[in-house]
């Protein structure tokens, strides 16, 4: 690799965190404007036309707030749990299959499985640090709940392991001459209250318990810790929706539609946030381990006796 390939490598990676951080800053504003509608109100309005400059205004208000800190706080690991969030699901952003000099991840499932499954850290050190009874049970919670759904998750990436034949979300790309989501209806249906669990999302927000738990294990947080621990909670929407749409719904990153498919599932989430009540705690862990995990077990034993098949009959 030569010095203009680095330097490309660095401006495609700085040009793919802005786009992210941009649209996660609208994604904040879909959200505000939708509960907004389905609660029949207005939502943002005031600033510049139609509110579509209130993120920013949000940002402003947040970093420029004084940061405040727990007397008895673990200072150090308080400060950097947020940063640790936000790192890490940006990082994850890196294995998105653009065939261009950004990176080409052969084994771009098996990395995403490792940084998502260090995104309990980041909610156990800040739940941990805050020195906080409210904040350390939230912690405790989220981590259950998150480690609970990944093994489900990680089931059902090896079913579309062994379909694509492959480690490389490419294989998205080249192999859905027809959706996936035809083929596994089931599957589809799982991964998605999935992404709601993994991304501690209504019905499933046990980290923001604030009837019971007084905002979960960010209960300390306030100005750019609490704007960063969010950044990093809408990027992994987003993340999560490109995710969806690239392994159920055609994955052509090429295409205008894509992304709008991914705008798609990502309002999804709003409209469910808007919809249903939160879920009780040992139904969502019994749903995990006795609903989810049996089908996803049953689905990739189908998987792997269908490839078997396949590879005898064409043998």
């Amino acid at each position: 690799m030569n010095l203009k390939e680095v330097y490309l490598t660095l401006v495609s990676l700085l040009l793919l965190i802005i786009m992210v951080m941009v649209g996660v800053a609208f994604l904040t504003l879909l959200e505000r404007k939708m509960l907004g509608y389905i609660q029949i109100r207005k939502g943002p309005n005031k600033v510049s036309l139609m509110g579509i400059l209130q993120p920013f205004c949000d940002v402003i208000k947040l970093f420029s707030k004084e940061q405040v800190f727990p007397y008895l706080s673990n200072f150090i690991l308080f400060y950097f749990s947020p940063v640790f969030s936000l790192f890490l699901i940006l990082v994850c952003w890196f294995v998105f299959p653009m065939v261009s000099i950004i990176f080409s991840f052969n084994l771009s499932i098996l990395f995403f499985l490792c940084c998502t499954s260090m995104s309990v850290y980041g909610i156990m050190v800040a739940g941990w640090s805050s020195n906080s009874k409210y904040s350390l049970l939230g912690s405790i919670r989220s981590i259950a709940q998150t480690i609970s759904y990944e093994v489900s998750m990680s089931i059902i990436l090896m079913c579309f392991i062994f379909l694509i034949e492959s480690f490389n979300l490419m294989g998205f790309v080249y192999l859905q001459k027809v959706w996936f989501i035809f083929l596994s209806m089931p599957l589809a249906m799982i991964w998605f209250v999935i992404m709601l669990a993994e991304t501690n999302r209504t019905p499933f927000d046990f980290s923001e318990g604030e009837s019971e738990l007084v905002s979960g294990f960010n209960v300390e947080y306030g100005s750019g810790g609490f704007a960063l621990i969010f950044m990093a909670e809408y990027a992994s929407i987003l993340f999560m929706s490109m995710l969806f749409s690239l392994m159920f719904l055609g994955g052509d990153v090429f295409s205008v539609f894509f992304y709008l498919k991914l705008v798609f599932i990502s309002s999804l989430f709003i409209l469910i946030r808007g919809t249903l009540p939160r879920f009780r705690y040992d139904k969502l862990m019994g749903m995990a381990w006795k609903s989810f995990l049996p089908v996803s077990l049953n689905f990739l034993m189908f998987f792997i006796g269908v490839k078997m098949f396949l590879l005898i009959l064409f043998s």
